[in-house]
């Protein structure tokens, strides 16, 4: 019997949820851990600030696993490379849950952020292969929307499954999404997918002052950002004395959620993405000023909760814009360099909020320091990017900024 273009079109349809599934999965994973920081440090015998390091090791490896591992996987079948990532992902959240102490517990993050890295570009590149040229973008936002949403809604929900079965319950409920859509991806169909950029591709075009200045603005952002959410249950408890963390996290997945879904029209209608991204730094800078002062009211905490979501999730729009008229030629690479720049600068946050509480500062005053952070990717922007902007201008035809934009997508 021959396939009609209708069911083929709905099997398709079915392959992109999958791998929405592996990265919802992805996504729940990456940040899950910060919610269940107080628990994994009461049951280890360790400091959260020890215990915080588990981030770090999971947003680093994320941020080098995919260009270390495209070079080494490249040329092989999109569904041999997703597979082997996802294997790799789910034996990593295996041993996280069995994980005795805290050495072998980093050890396991390490391997599921190396799994976490590989599969996610390869997963939105497939997905773009999948859908042709008149569903791409749908695709790729049914992708790229699976890990947003295990971020800003799986997290929450999995801290909220730990109250009941305990933290190693939540990484085994992971595993088991992760071995679903395995099971899934090996019945993938042949189709092209452009592998992500290698690592030497990233670094070469750091030669360009502008691509350099913007890249380490996402850095800092991301260390401000991502770094404060690690530690947001010991900055609750240390400010208010609260153990409410889910809804914590609700508010800023909320804030996140409007963020990302704006952010876009934003940028399209206003078509200044520099005095966006301006405008953002400068948000997230007033609502972590804003957190240690509204700790104690509830409904107050969540004004600049929400505020601190959506600006670190609406950051890297504008950005991603930014480096494509810097290289147009070398959008996929530069954009992919940028989601490299905020994992790494999560995993940076991690570390040096593990340091901060490790010398005995309190909790609560975490927020000064990541915005100062924040404040100078302020001050980078506004002199080093304006500068190279000024300097070098770019100017990208409305068919040409499109296709590099479905291309970047992929790349992320």
């Amino acid at each position: 019997m021959s396939t009609t273009p209708t069911t083929l079109t709905t099997r398709r349809s079915g392959f992109v949820l999958l791998l929405a599934l592996g990265a919802f999965a992805l996504g729940l994973d990456a940040y899950v851990m910060a919610g269940l920081l107080p628990r994994v440090a009461t049951d280890l015998h360790v400091s959260e600030a020890s215990a915080g390091q588990m981030v770090t090791v999971f947003t680093l490896c994320y941020a080098l696993g995919a260009p270390v591992f495209a070079t080494v996987m490249a040329g092989r079948p999109a569904k041999v490379v997703l597979g082997c990532a996802l294997l790799v992902f789910s034996a990593g959240n295996v041993l996280t849950a069995l994980a005795p102490s805290l050495p072998v517990l980093l050890l396991a993050r390490a391997l599921a952020g190396v799994g976490a890295g590989l599969y996610s570009p390869m997963a939105a590149a497939t997905a773009a292969g999948l859908a042709g040229e008149e569903k791409r973008g749908r695709s790729l936002a049914v992708v790229m929307g699976g890990m947003s949403i295990g971020t800003v809604i799986g997290v929450p929900l999995g801290v909220l499954l730990a109250e009941h079965v305990g933290w190693r319950g939540t990484l085994w409920l992971i595993t088991a999404l992760g071995l679903i859509a395995v099971v899934g991806i090996t019945r993938l169909p042949s189709i092209p997918a452009s592998p992500p950029p290698p690592l030497r591709q990233r670094v070469r075009i750091l030669a360009d002052g502008r691509v350099a200045g913007i890249a380490v603005v996402s850095l800092l952002g991301g260390t401000a950002s991502l770094g404060l959410y690690t530690y947001l249950a010991p900055f609750l408890a240390g400010a208010a004395g609260s153990q409410q963390v889910v809804g914590a996290m609700w508010a800023w997945g909320a804030g996140g959620v409007l963020g990302a879904l704006l952010i876009g029209r934003i940028v399209d209608r206003t078509r200044r993405p520099f005095a966006i991204v301006a405008w953002i730094l400068a948000l997230l800078i007033v609502a972590h000023l804003a957190l240690p002062f509204t700790a104690h009211l509830t409904w107050a905490l969540f004004v600049p909760l929400v505020v601190w979501g959506a600006a670190g999730w609406a950051l890297q729009v504008p950005q991603q814009h930014q480096l494509i008229a810097a290289q147009p030629g070398q959008a996929p690479v530069a954009v992919a360099l940028n989601s490299s720049a905020v994992y790494l600068g999560s995993a940076i946050g991690s570390a040096l909020g593990g340091t901060v509480l490790a010398t005995g500062l309190d909790p609560a005053t975490l927020p000064y320091c990541t915005a100062v952070l924040a404040a100078a990717a302020l001050l980078l922007h506004g002199t080093a990017v304006r500068h190279f902007s000024r300097r070098t201008k770019h100017p990208v035809p409305a068919g040409a900024q499109d296709k590099s934009q479905r291309a970047t997508t992929a790349a992320e």
